[in-house]
Formats: C-alpha cells, sequence, structure tokens
C-alpha cells in the first residue's frame, strides 16, 4: 500500500509541509492484480498520473465518506477519462437517503464546478451498501466494513487478502474512556490499523463533536485488539513537519513500531 495523501480537512502547503506532505486523503492498495483505492483528496490526482502512464486501468474506488476532503480529487483522477478503463466506485454511508452519484454530481455542478459528472469517458459504476456489510468486489478479495463516528457518517474499512490484513478507520470520533466496540471487531488481529489521529489528547477536547480522534486513542485500539502496526493518519492542517515529528516520537515511546503516514509512504504487512 502507498500514501498519496495524508492530510485531513484540508490541503496545506509550504516548506513546513515537506517531509509529511500537504494532500488530503487518498490511499492505494495493490493486492494481487487488484487496485483498490480509498478516498479522492488531493492525494488522487498524483496517483492517478501514475496510473494513466500504462494506459487503461481497473480501479475499485472506495470513500468512507464524501466531506469535500475525501472528495475534491476526484474531477482530477485520470483514469476517469480514459473509456477504456474499468472504474467501480463505492460508499457505506448514503444509503438509503441519497445515492454516491447523485452526491458527486453535487460536487460537479454549477457554481462549484464548470463541467458534470458525465465527463467521465470511463463511464464508472456506483455501488452503494450500508456500513456494516461484507463486500467481495474480486474473487478472493473480502473486505469487511464498519459504520464510524463522524457527522453525516461514515465507513471503516478492512481488506483481507491471502492472509494479510489491512485497516482503514479515518474520521471517527472516539468516547473518552470508552473504546469502539464496531472498530475492535473491525481491527482484531490486524496486521496494518491506519487511524483518524487529527488531534493530541491536548487538543482532542476543544474540537468535540468535530468527528476526529487522537493517536493515542488508535494505541489504546490497537494494544486492545491485537493489531499489529499502528499507522497514524489524518492529520490536522496545522500540525507542520516539526509538530509531526513530535507526535512520532511521543507515539513511538508509547507503542514502539507506530508509523506516522507521509506522502510516498509504501508498507507492506
Amino acid at each position: 500500500m502507498r500514501f498519496w495523501g495524508v492530510r485531513g480537512s484540508l490541503s496545506c502547503s509550504g516548506p513546513e509541509y515537506v517531509r509529511y506532505g500537504g494532500n488530503t486523503s487518498c490511499l492505494e492498495v495493490r493486492a494481487g492484480p487488484h487496485v483498490l483505492v480509498f478516498d479522492a483528496g488531493t492525494g488522487i490526482r498524483g496517483l492517478g498520473r501514475k496510473l494513466a502512464e500504462n494506459g487503461a486501468c481497473e480501479v475499485d474506488l472506495f470513500f468512507t465518506h464524501t466531506h469535500i476532503d475525501h472528495v475534491v480529487g476526484m474531477p482530477f483522477f485520470s483514469p476517469l477519462y480514459q473509456p477504456t478503463s474499468k472504474i467501480r466506485v463505492w460508499a457505506g454511508h448514503l444509503k438509503p437517503h441519497r445515492t454516491l452519484k447523485e452526491s458527486l454530481s453535487g460536487l460537479m455542478s454549477e457554481p462549484f464546478f464548470p463541467v458534470p459528472l458525465e465527463i467521465f469517458s470511463a463511464k464508472p459504476d456506483y455501488h452503494d451498501f450500508i456500513a456494516g456489510e461484507t463486500l467481495e468486489p474480486r474473487p478472493g478479495l473480502k473486505i469487511r466494513t464498519c459504520p464510524l463516528n463522524h457527522p453525516n457518517e461514515a465507513t471503516g474499512y478492512r481488506i483481507d487478502w491471502q492472509g494479510k490484513s489491512i485497516c482503514y478507520v479515518t474520521d471517527c470520533e472516539h468516547a473518552p474512556g470508552k473504546l469502539d466496540g464496531a472498530i475492535l471487531e473491525l481491527i482484531k488481529g490486524a496486521d496494518i490499523f491506519i487511524y483518524d489521529s487529527t488531534y493530541t489528547e491536548e487538543e482532542f477536547p476543544r474540537f468535540a463533536g468535530w468527528g476526529h480522534s487522537t493517536w493515542s486513542e488508535g494505541a489504546r485500539l490497537a494494544d486492545a485488539a491485537g493489531a499489529k502496526q499502528l499507522v497514524i493518519f489524518h492529520h490536522d492542517p496545522s500540525h507542520d513537519d516539526d509538530f509531526m515529528d513530535g507526535i512520532a516520537v511521543a507515539a513511538n515511546a508509547q507503542r514502539p513500531g507506530t508509523v506516522v503516514a507521509r506522502e510516498g509512504l509504501v508498507l507492506t504487512p
């Protein structure tokens, strides 16, 4: 898996964001011949350009939710403009009130965007499910899901392939003093656990209700569920490289082996 965007809320640029990167959420996962993409933040633009270098491609794109920082890169994903590419797009937080296609159409409509969804010559397929369902988009590829505590709802994912597992759990707020049972079940024994670590423990009380968590809570969840490697993700745009270096030191003191996600980082379970 490779991180193409690791920020939350808002992309940011400048010399103080060089080491960790300033693009918003996008994760590429390779399971044998299968290409899976999670979220379409600004980081998806670079991924799309890389995929398009090899011509037509086949991709499954999964959204945790459709807040702007997780969908804003969608119109700039190059494979969507290749007629022979096969793109399937998934979301588990909208049904039954609206569909994913309707939601993305709202993003790509005037006065917010100059061209409509129909510009995608790849003619993507849109799939709505309910968080909590288990998906099998490809033979032997199992994706478990769970609902997350986030404004307008969100979905956590667990990818299982040939005995290895990656969990992608971002944009969720924890209840202080109580571990989330749905997340614990999802990440049990996982090889890699990517978690929303937007705030520090000191910052968290000021942002109650905003739908985000802390790296300390991620460590507690990982320990309780027996997850192997914790990856700190969805960095707040106010946290520059030096601040993130401090988080890396503190997190490894509490849970050795913890990784702070940065653009371009590649991990293999």
